[in-house]
Formats: C-alpha cells, sequence, structure tokens
C-alpha cells in the first residue's frame, strides 16, 4: 500500500480534475444551455477525456446535480461576501440588502442554474435532486437578509416581506435573461426598497 505522502498527489489530481468538470459544466450551461451541456461535451471543454468525466460523474444527471451544488455553494461565498460590506442599519442599508439579492438573482451563476430549473421542469428525478438544493439556497439567502437588517427571520412577517424580495429578485433576473434590464431594474430596486422598508417597521408596533 502507497504511503500517505505518495497517494497525496493523485488524490490532489482527482480534486482538481473534478473541479475542471464542474467550472465548465457552469461554464457551458451559462454560455450554450442544458441540452448542449452532455458528459462529452463537459469532459472536452475541461480537458480530459469522458472516462475521467465518468469516473467522477457516472451519468449526466450526477453532473448536473454535482454541479449546481457546486454553484449553490459559489452563490452563498459570494453573498456573505457581500454581506460584510453593508453601510450601517437604516434605509440605505436596506436597499443595499435589495440590491445585493437583486445581483444575486441576475448573476452568471444564477442564469447558469436557471438551465437546470427548465429542464428538471419536467425531468421528475432531476426535478427531486435539484429542488432540494435551491430551497436550501433559498433559506440561507433569506436568513442572512434578515440577519442583516436585524431582523428575527423566525418571525411570520419578516419572512414574508423577505421571501416577496426573493420572489420578486427572481423575476427581475428572469427578464434579465432576454435582455439588458438593468435601468429598470433600479427603479424597482429602489421603489421595493422603501416599501420592503415600511414592511418591515410595521413589524416593531407588534402583531396584525
Amino acid at each position: 500500500m502507497a504511503a500517505p505522502e505518495q497517494r497525496a498527489p493523485k488524490q490532489d489530481r482527482s480534486r482538481l480534475t473534478r473541479e475542471r468538470l464542474l467550472s465548465a459544466s457552469i461554464d457551458l450551461l451559462a454560455t450554450q444551455g442544458w441540452a448542449t451541456t452532455t458528459v462529452g461535451a463537459v469532459a472536452a471543454a475541461a480537458g480530459v477525456s469522458r472516462g475521467a468525466a465518468q469516473h467522477h460523474f457516472p451519468t449526466r444527471e450526477d453532473l448536473i446535480a454535482a454541479a449546481l451544488e457546486h454553484m449553490i455553494e459559489q452563490r452563498l461565498v459570494s453573498v456573505r461576501g457581500s454581506w460584510a460590506q453593508l453601510p450601517p442599519a437604516g434605509p440605505d442599508r436596506t436597499l443595499a440588502v435589495v440590491r445585493l439579492i437583486v445581483e444575486h438573482y441576475t448573476s452568471d451563476l444564477f442564469k447558469a442554474a436557471l438551465h437546470v430549473w427548465t429542464a428538471a421542469a419536467s425531468d421528475p428525478a432531476l426535478r427531486d435532486r435539484v429542488l432540494p438544493l435551491e430551497l436550501n439556497m433559498s433559506r440561507e439567502v433569506l436568513a442572512l437578509s434578515a440577519s442583516a437588517l436585524g431582523r428575527d427571520a423566525g418571525d411570520v412577517r419578516v419572512r414574508r416581506a423577505l421571501q416577496t424580495t426573493l420572489d420578486l429578485a427572481r423575476g427581475l433576473g428572469l427578464a434579465d435573461v432576454l435582455s439588458d434590464d438593468s435601468e429598470r431594474r433600479d427603479k424597482v430596486i429602489r421603489y421595493w426598497a422603501q416599501t420592503l422598508d415600511s414592511a418591515l417597521a410595521e413589524t416593531d408596533v407588534g402583531p396584525d
């Protein structure tokens, strides 16, 4: 049996190959869509053999599910990093939080994930793998948003307001797929930030 120090380089190569395959999957999904993102195409784009790709991901569904999980991890890292640079509490902070949520749902990573959503809508097996990942992503973003705004994510009214924000952001993300909607989107963000600020203020005066 090889010593640990002899096994390490092989393990590193395996990890790097896996990461190259995941990155290539995300790039292909974002730029060429679901139909083109096959195991063979991903292997070619990653510069590895099809056999090596199938060693890591025996089926296309395995590859896409792993790529989606990788995308979610990257999206969460991006969100958490951005949250650390928010302005002090107040209307400017609410605007910044709404803007960050919308930027998250208009990013290239979201657009890549969107192709997976579309395929999963007509593929029950894929949907069963994708849905829990996206639900967890939404919970994480909602919890981060509540914390950034100094609100209790367990308060049903806070959750309702923030969930509406996430739904709005997804809609803006969909609109951005077809055309550059940045000018109108900025007006919507500003309007909704004011509305959200008012809705959250109402949670301070007691239950409905």
